[in-house]
């Protein structure tokens, strides 16, 4: 006899969940975002220096080698000391390795002091030389400060700002999504022109006239949120008219006009049955909406119109890259571009899994 298949009765959000498992990219791409965010939580403590540290002596130093092997096989991590020169015709600075003296890494040293989640005062540090040489995994910029450290603390501005950035366009997109589909009329004939003025109008110089609003005088903390402000009022248009579309289709569901029948209220529809019947593509288009706004933000701090030294942006990182001489003798100038391509490759390739797991016929 034949034995009988056992059928197991499965939930929207399980079938969902198994589909995006089942996307190895997207999963690999989820991972990278993790470590991403937990290394910005987690800045000062991976850094071996202050961001605004500076070491004279070392300016536009390359980046530093950490070797674990030496003449005699295996060693204990080290890297080598820098000779500097200055080059007679050119007046460069012309680092070569000293392989007579060699500095060791300790792990979990003390260091300079800072705070854990702006809480609690500490100085331990992930690593540093014995004898605090300074060590430079990605090289120093202009002012002989780590570039490392200045990227690891950078991230805590240029990740965070996609988040908050995405919540606040999500809320301006959904209510006036959700007023254009659902009551029509004069108020979706208004809304759709104003999307429509704002969609014409090209990002960058609306960017840089916003952006230009900011007082010069304000500080970091404000101009950080203003700069969030900005992105979220020009990047809510594409929200907006998805759930207009949405709610256009959902409000002659037959579960909706039951609803209304039995006498409930618009806004209790459209709480209870519409937004969560499309709260999946939601999040969807909410993961790739964060990359176009981390985007933003380096394109107006790269351009000088959004956060501004002394605050620490990969943005502001990118400007001492803006000259193709920068470039030519000091290339390490654009790994923060590079930290920017693979979060925004990340969170794309973790937008098309999700979008794959809510709708099983987008491939």
């Amino acid at each position: 006899m034949k034995k009988k298949k056992d059928y197991v009765s499965l939930s929207q959000g399980q079938l969902i969940k198994r589909r995006f498992f089942k996307h190895k990219v997207a999963i690999g791409a989820l991972v990278v975002l993790i470590i991403m965010y937990l290394t910005a939580l987690f800045a000062n403590f991976l850094s071996p220096y202050d961001p605004n540290t500076r070491n004279s002596k070392y300016v536009y130093a390359p980046p530093n080698r950490i070797r674990i092997m030496d003449e005699n096989g295996f060693s204990k991590p080290f890297i080598y000391e820098y000779k500097m020169e200055i080059d007679d015709e050119t007046w460069e600075r012309i680092y070569t390795l000293d392989k007579s003296k060699k500095q060791y890494i300790d792990f979990f040293s003390r260091g300079e002091e800072y705070k854990i989640l702006g809480i609690f005062t500490t100085n331990l540090r992930l690593f540093q030389t014995q004898s605090g040489y300074p060590v430079f995994l990605f090289g120093s910029d202009k002012l002989g400060r780590d570039l490392f450290s200045r990227i690891l603390t950078g991230s805590q501005i240029s990740l965070t700002i996609g988040l908050i950035g995405v919540f606040l366009s999500l809320i301006i997109g959904i209510i006036l999504g959700s007023i254009s589909g659902v009551f029509g009329g004069v108020a979706d004939t208004i809304i759709q022109r104003i999307i429509e003025v704002l969609v014409s109008i090209p990002q960058i110089p609306l960017w840089m006239a916003l952006s230009a609003a900011l007082p010069a005088d304000w500080p970091m903390i404000n101009v950080y949120f203003g700069i969030t402000v900005i992105l979220s009022i020009v990047s809510w248009t594409g929200i907006a008219r998805v759930v207009r579309g949405k709610f256009l289709s959902l409000r002659e569901e037959e579960y909706v006009l039951a609803a209304q029948t039995f006498g409930a209220s618009k806004m209790w529809v459209i709480r209870k049955h519409m937004i969560p019947a499309f709260s999946s593509y939601i999040i969807v288009n909410a993961t790739l909406a964060i990359p176009n706004m981390i985007l933003g933000e380096t394109s107006l701090s790269f351009l000088g119109l959004g956060l501004r030294a002394p605050a620490i942006s990969w943005g502001v990182l990118l400007q001492d890259a803006q000259n193709i001489r920068s470039i030519a003798f000091h290339p390490w100038l654009l790994i923060p571009g590079l930290f920017v391509i693979v979060v925004v490759l990340a969170f794309n390739f973790l937008g098309d899994g999700l979008r794959d797991a809510v709708d099983p016929y987008s491939k």
